[in-house]
């Protein structure tokens, strides 16, 4: 036990300092953003959904089903929202737990000595763990690890208790429901069924591999018999029902997610597939170059047999086969045990397999059943439970490694990674397992007490370096500007475009546009870069040069909705209309199919017919724009939020003078958003036009309530004041919205339009003069200015005002007829004018 809580207090320990981190990378999609964490979701939902949240069934959806970690993130959402302390804090408690766990495990095959503390330790500490505790949707490999050593523990006790005790089929039960858990926090879950056969029968039973028919088969073993079909049957249930859950379908990736997997090339594909587990076992070993992302060219392609990377590949499965065939391998030669010879692994003198006395010394474990039961034979006479050989052991980490690892292989089907360190989670107990009992046989076999020492302390050692690099590593994890930076080495492309998005929102423009440029230097081609650096130059008044990158992603990625949409609005505000409409129109018709996000993607193309909507509403087109606003509505994915939307209809009803259907779309808006200040505004117009004027003032004053610092509220209830003939406090909503809003065209303008009704003339003429300098060739603003001036009496200026207005818009007939009135009080005063 003591062992146990030691452990688990260092896993604890090294990642405290991660509770105060922040969300990073994937944990924005799979909790942010992801609607299924919502309480007004139906919790069913999760059950249906993969893990961010798109319909399982989807063409899109990364089938990734993992229920029970979406589920635990609804809880950490329903008590402490997005605070990512609480998130943080599961997960490091899990991570814990498994670490115990472990070490439980650790001590059935190596006993109650240093050599199980010296594993538990390794695993607490291994940094290869990281990415899998700091990140939050990590937790998908860390709980699915909990209940696979639950699932193994359980079968062990199955094991153990078979053929004597009828509890051994609650045994065998908990084995199978927690083999289903993990599989429902992750996939790879499902292998631990893999894994207990190969306990059992290798480990248990102590089979070699010719061995493993003959025993079969012999009717003594029946039951082992039936517990490995039993364990096939429901491992082969489990897939078969997870494959029918996600659609008989696999998930599809996209090349940079995997480029070995759409490479043309059967032999670059071969030859990486091949090389590829060799780098993970690398990352066990010496984890010195860690990444929170290894798509891409993370891990450059291997194409010819002249890439010196062949020879790890080379070196890695002679080592794995050379392991195999030591733990498999059926000894013919007799070695001499405890003094006693021994033939074909079993003493002459009771059958049982051997350890030194220093292994045993240090190694023994009380026994934890009353008999044992080997080869089918049970052996009451064994009073205490004998631990599994070296060769057992190694056969069993070899399956801890592998058989949870198989699903990353692309053996079965092609995954969306090149490296996860996550995944290795599971397979890092396998690693473990190997080192410490490859350390401890190497501790029995050398006879010097120097050897020994240097074993112990070289392993203890590595431990120690291990947990230094977790320490280091965690701090990369607090935020995401370090974890990105951290990552610039392995995979440069995708590290600066998620660094531009993060200095872009601490509003470093500058260095946030050089590190999108730095992203696309790597790789030219990557749409969400092309549009991230669109969307920066568009957001600092850079019109030109975003429409060119945002053609430029259109152009990688025709499916991209958002460039489409950003285009359009662009080109709308550009005057562009036909060209706007027609990208508005492109946009909509983009279905959502195979792509990755698709909820985003609706958000998008609701945007973008909400925008095709207000240009029809600009042109005058009432009916066109109810009938692309009720489009919207029908694509609207559920997170978008639809109080403009709703607001706009009832804009539009209100031109058609359709005031009933008006008011419930108005309604809607503000039930959507009870804070919607449009809706306030628009809303308090209707009830002023039906003459609830009370009812109308006070949506007016909500408006400015809700936001006092926006004139645009001041000047709509200044247009209701000054339509009730209340002119000086209409003239004093003016200038507060002119004042709050002074680079607000319409605002300016509409306030000089209402202190000239309320005969504030000279008021007027500073805001239409600074209407005019807001935009110099609108001609409505110079035509006013030219008539506030003539009012004002300053009549060479109005006239000149008159004049500019009339070269932009020359058959203007209001324009035409007071530049005729000027200029007759112009010839009256003597004054020279522009015809003479």
């Amino acid at each position: 036990m003591i062992a146990e809580l030691v452990s688990s207090a260092l896993g604890l320990a090294l990642y405290l300092n991660t509770l105060s981190a922040d969300f990073c990378y994937d944990d924005s999609r799979a909790i942010k953003t992801n609607q299924d964490l919502l309480p007004e979701t139906p919790w069913t939902h999760i059950f249906y959904n993969d893990f961010w949240g798109t319909l399982l069934t989807h063409s899109g959806s990364h089938k990734s089903y993992r229920p029970l970690c979406t589920l635990s993130f609804r809880l950490n959402h329903a008590i402490g929202g997005l605070n990512p302390w609480s998130y943080h804090l599961v997960n490091v408690l899990l991570h814990a737990t498994v670490t115990g766990l472990f070490t439980s495990f650790s001590k059935i095959l190596l006993g109650d000595g240093y050599w199980t503390f010296m594993a538990g330790l390794m695993f607490a500490s291994h940094p290869i763990h990281t990415e899998a505790v700091a990140g939050i949707v990590g937790r998908a490999d860390v709980g699915a690890s909990l209940f696979f050593l639950l699932s193994l523990l359980c079968y062990i006790k199955h094991c153990s208790t078979r053929g004597y005790s009828a509890r051994t089929w609650g045994w065998f039960l908990g084995t199978g429901l927690c083999a289903g858990c993990s599989m429902l926090w992750k996939e790879q879950g499902v292998t631990v069924l893999a894994v207990s056969a190969v306990y059992d029968v290798f480990v248990f039973h102590r089979l070699k591999m010719k061995q493993i028919l003959p025993t079969i088969y012999k009717r003594k073993n029946l039951s082992l018999f039936l517990s490995i079909s039993l364990l096939t049957f429901w491992g082969t249930s489990l897939l078969g029902a997870r494959l029918y859950w996600m659609g008989n379908k696999p998930p599809s990736f996209s090349n940079s997610d995997n480029p070995a997997a759409d490479s043309d090339s059967f032999l670059a594909r071969t030859l990486t597939f091949f090389y590829l587990p060799t780098k993970n076992l690398w990352l066990l070993l010496c984890p010195d170059t860690l990444s929170f992302d290894w798509s891409m060219d993370a891990v450059p392609l291997l194409k010819t047999f002249c890439d010196w990377r062949n020879l790890h590949t080379v070196a890695f499965y002679i080592g794995l086969l050379f392991l195999a065939y030591y733990g498999l391998k059926s000894p013919s030669v007799e070695r001499e045990c405890n003094g006693k010879f021994v033939t074909n692994g079993k003493q002459n003198a009771n059958g049982h397999g051997c350890h030194s006395d220093v292994e045993y010394r240090n190694s023994e474990i009380k026994p934890s059943f009353a008999s044992k039961v080997e080869n089918g034979i049970k052996n009451t006479a064994s009073q205490r439970t004998q631990l599994p050989s070296t060769e057992n052991i190694v056969v069993l980490s070899l399956s801890l490694l592998i058989i949870p690892f198989v699903p990353a292989t692309n053996l079965f089907f092609y995954v969306g990674f090149v490296i996860a360190e996550r995944v290795l989670y599971i397979p890092s107990m396998g690693f473990c397992l190997l080192i410490t009992v490859g350390a401890r046989a190497l501790y029995v076999k050398v006879q010097k007490r120097f050897l020994k020492s240097l074993i112990f302390y070289a392993t203890a050692t590595l431990i120690v370096f291990y947990g230094l690099k977790t320490a280091i590593r965690n701090g990369d994890w607090r935020n995401e500007e370090m974890l990105y930076r951290s990552g610039i080495k392995v995979n440069p492309a995708k590290a600066w475009g998620n660094l531009g998005n993060v200095l872009k929102s601490q509003s470093k423009i500058s260095e946030a546009e050089s590190a999108y440029r730095n992203a696309l230097y790597y790789r030219s081609n990557m749409a969400d870069m092309l549009y991230n650096l669109g969307l920066l130059l568009q957001e600092n008044s850079r019109f030109a040069e975003a429409l060119h990158y945002y053609k430029l992603a259109i152009g990688s990625r025709p499916t991209l909705a958002s460039a489409y949409l950003n285009t359009g609005i662009i080109l709308m505000n550009q005057g562009k209309t036909e060209e706007a409409r027609r990208t508005f129109l492109k946009c909509s018709e983009i279905p959502d199919e195979n792509l990755k996000d698709p909820h985003a993607h609706k958000s998008s193309v609701t945007s973008c017919l909400y925008n095709l909507g207000k240009l029809y509403h600009e042109q005058g087109h009432y009916e066109d724009a109810l009938s692309v606003y009720k489009e919207a509505i029908q694509k609207m994915p559920r997170q978008f939020a639809p109080q403009s939307l709703y607001n706009m209809m009832g804009e539009a009803y209100m031109r058609l003078s359709k005031l009933p259907e008006a008011e419930h779309w108005y309604m809607e808006s503000l039930r959507s958003k009870t804070d919607h200040i449009p809706a306030h505004l628009t809303y308090g117009k209707l009830l002023a036009l039906t003459g609830r004027k009370s009812e109308a003032e006070k949506f007016f004053l909500k408006a400015i309530e809700l936001d006092p610092t926006k004139g645009n509220c001041y000047m709509h209830y200044g247009q209701f004041l000054l339509e009730e003939a209340r002119l000086v406090e209409a003239a004093e909503m003016a200038k507060k919205a002119a004042e709050r809003d002074s680079m607000e065209f319409d605002v300016v303008f509409n306030a000089a339009h209402m202190l000239r009704q309320a005969s504030l003339n000279e008021a007027a003429e500073k805001y239409y003069d600074l209407a005019a300098k807001l935009r110099p060739n609108y001609p409505a603003a110079l035509m006013n200015l030219g008539a506030i001036l003539h009012l004002n009496g300053r009549l060479q200026k109005a006239e000149a005002n008159y004049l500019r207005a009339l070269q932009l818009k020359p058959d203007d007939v209001i324009t035409q007829s007071n530049l005729r009135k000027l200029w007759n009080i112009m010839e009256k005063q003597g004054l020279k004018t522009s015809k003479t």
